[in-house]
């Protein structure tokens, strides 16, 4: 619908009554438009009106909970270390890690800390391949220097 034309005075003019809707057209009393929830719904996931969170205590019991392997970290970190720093810490973290591993197993195989220990051992493993193979490249430049002096 357009905007009445201004009167004379520079005012504008009111519509005619004719304009709006008869109110038998407006919605009858307790209409709901769709889409909208009705009075006094509560939403799914909260708490009804007046509820009170049980004070807290301690949790629940779920039953044993494994040991954590004792060297764990200890492991890790040899096993990082022979990568970063020092490889002659490969084996040592590899060794450590396999016996480690042998315990776990032997206990249950669940310690929490498993994964700890087969990262530890798996950098020491590579640590030691990777003196396995510079101790090879070194003896193969020595009988390869040997050869070409004969």
């Amino acid at each position: 619908m357009s905007n009445p034309p201004p009167d004379d005075q520079g005012g504008w003019q009111s519509p005619p009554p004719e304009a709006f809707p008869p109110p038998e057209a407006f919605p009858p009393p307790g209409y709901q438009q769709p889409g909208y929830p009705p009075p006094g719904y509560q939403q799914p996931g909260y708490p009804p009106p007046g509820y009170q969170q049980p004070p807290y205590g301690a949790p629940p019991a779920y039953g044993y909970a494994a040991p954590h392997h004792p060297q764990g970290t200890t492991i890790l970190v040899l096993g990082i270390l022979s990568l970063v720093v020092c490889q002659l810490l490969g084996p040592v973290a590899w060794v450590m890690g396999n016996n480690a591993i042998k315990e776990i197993d032997a206990a249950g195989g669940n310690a929490p800390n498993r994964g700890q220990v087969q990262a530890g051992r798996i950098c020491g493993g590579i640590a030691t391949a990777l003196i396995a193979l510079l101790i090879g490249g070194f003896l193969l430049l020595l009988v390869a220097g040997a050869a070409s002096s004969v």
